[in-house]
């Protein structure tokens, strides 16, 4: 392992690295994305994921845990704190950050349980889709063209470390999910079918769509199946990254 002091903002790595962090969605470009804070890459290495370069602050570096991730790193770049602050997309910058290579793109798993993500908006609401997906054992989440960019920085700081347990599949159409073959089930406020009273297919892929629109009718014709998820209160509409994670409880309930 390399630690490389750093003292200029010009140098070339600060420079590439700034405009990656800047673009929410540089990484399909640059095959690589910035991850800011130690519980991300601590969730990469856990799954095996090898941090490539590192930039870390001075002060950071007097703290065991933070150096022992510098030094998992092939190289690591140590900047002032004011430095670092220019990769940074949060009011109080978290002193360690990496960048990583991002795996070839993968081929859809016809077989797999799946979330499908119709042209989500809101890079919150992605991200705790992510994490929903991982907690309740998704391991494939499907994302139409429109869809947030899915290794965005905010869709990975509200994802916290699910991206790496995931396979995930962006800037697809309607017509690549026919490689499925297990059904798609969406909800609806237009169905007879109440979500917990229902024999739900397993495994699955559950389609969540736009916050506005909801699931486009081209999508929602594909789907075997429509369940209503009960409100006794009364609203009209749940969050989307609400009913997902209600909707994956439930197929986990059900398969036991």
């Amino acid at each position: 392992m390399k630690l490389d002091h750093i003292t200029s903002r010009d140098n070339p790595a600060l420079v590439r690295l700034r405009k990656l962090a800047a673009d929410p969605g540089g990484y399909r470009k640059s095959g690589s994305v910035w991850l800011e804070g130690d519980h991300l890459l601590r969730a990469a290495r856990q799954r095996g994921w090898p941090l490539g370069l590192v930039v870390v602050t001075e002060a950071a570096l007097q703290d065991e845990a933070l150096r022992a991730l510098a030094e998992a790193a092939a190289r690591a770049l140590v900047v002032p704190a004011a430095l670092f602050k220019g990769l940074s997309g949060l009011e109080s910058p978290a002193q360690i950050g990496a960048e990583l290579a991002l795996p070839p793109a993968a081929a859809i798993d016809p077989g797999a349980a799946s979330v499908v993500l119709d042209r989500l908006q809101d890079a919150g609401n992605v991200g705790a889709i992510l994490r929903s997906a991982a907690a309740f054992g998704v391991r494939q989440v499907l994302a139409l063209k429109g869809t947030a960019a899915l290794w965005s920085p905010k869709v990975l700081r509200a994802g916290q470390g699910a991206h790496f347990g995931l396979r995930l599949i962006e800037g697809l159409a309607a017509d690549d999910l026919a490689q499925l073959a297990v059904p798609m089930i969406a909800t609806s406020s237009h169905t007879e079918h109440v979500l917990h009273k229902v024999a739900l297919p397993s495994p699955c892929a559950w389609v969540m769509g736009h916050e506005g629109q909801g699931v486009s009718p081209a999508l929602m014709a594909r789907c075997a199946l429509t369940v209503g998820i009960p409100q006794p209160g009364g609203e009209e509409s749940l969050n989307v990254a609400a009913a997902a994670a209600i909707c994956l409880y439930e197929s986990e309930r059900q398969r036991g």
